[in-house]
């Protein structure tokens, strides 16, 4: 006679044909998420993302988040958001521009069974958003940004405790410091590998249009730094934990200033 699971077996498996066709008509996924046991971008080519970058940074986060919130800017099909809900985080909002991201971010919220709240919404737009937040997340979006410093400088306002902020990293990775001031004919702190700096790409990196600009670690941590955070973490080389330290000067953000043209 056949074990319970092995009568079971057939159902499971025409179960998981129905789910994996439906994660299929949701279309490309970049998050490759495991729901139920059925992965959705099992072929991804940086191998199991965003777990693989996930495992490196999930200490640095702590793993009891009961009564926080959570805002997840980018959230792409939602991994980010899963796993802060599995901490126990009170609300947990992702927004995201793409719409068929939001879908498959939804879709994976709903197979999981979590309460997770996903809208449409653009970093640009974030200060639209009421309220702050204990923790901010700002996964791989950075680079995909034309403006940038002014997104962040936006992103810094619903920041009420903890900002994790990761970013594609080129170009040289080392660190050092440098002076507050240098003459206008000294042109050679420019030619340091070291110096903070920022690839502009013009048409296309790894395929990808929407690259635009990506730093080195010196430029990631001195805009983190002039946008007023303090940098508390570096749990793997693309990703900070930073807190709001100084982003308001008497009693006004730092973007109200440079707009108002008083910074």
């Amino acid at each position: 006679m056949s074990s319970l699971p092995d009568q079971l077996s057939p159902i499971a498996d025409t179960d998981n044909v129905q789910l994996a066709q439906k994660i299929s008509a949701l279309g490309e996924w970049f998050h490759n998420l495991n729901l139920r046991g059925v992965p959705t971008a099992p072929q991804h080519f940086l191998g199991d993302f965003p777990s693989v970058k996930w495992s490196q940074i999930a200490h640095a986060i702590p793993a009891d988040l009961t009564g926080a919130t959570v805002l997840d800017v980018g959230c792409n099909g939602g991994f980010y958001s899963i796993e802060m809900k599995k901490r126990g985080a009170k609300y947990v909002l992702g927004i995201d521009v793409d719409d068929r991201y939001l879908s498959q971010a939804r879709f994976a919220a709903e197979t999981l069974g979590m309460d997770i709240d996903l809208r449409k919404c653009s970093i640009y737009a974030i200060d639209e958003l009421p309220g702050q937040f204990d923790f901010v997340l700002f996964m791989g979006l950075f680079y995909h940004l034309r403006y940038p410093l002014y997104a962040l400088d936006k992103l810094i306002k619903k920041v009420a405790g903890k900002l994790v902020f990761q970013t594609m990293v080129r170009g040289c990775g080392d660190i050092q410091e440098w002076e507050d001031d240098y003459p206008f004919w000294n042109t050679q702190i420019f030619a340091e590998r070291s110096f903070p700096a920022m690839f502009f790409i013009e048409k296309s990196y790894s395929n990808d249009p929407t690259n635009w600009w990506i730093p080195n670690r010196a430029a990631v941590e001195a805009m983190l730094r002039s946008s007023g955070l303090a940098i508390e973490a570096r749990p793997e080389p693309e990703t900070w934990i930073c807190s709001p330290a100084s982003v308001i000067r008497g009693d006004r953000y730092l973007l109200d200033h440079e707009l108002e043209g008083t910074l």
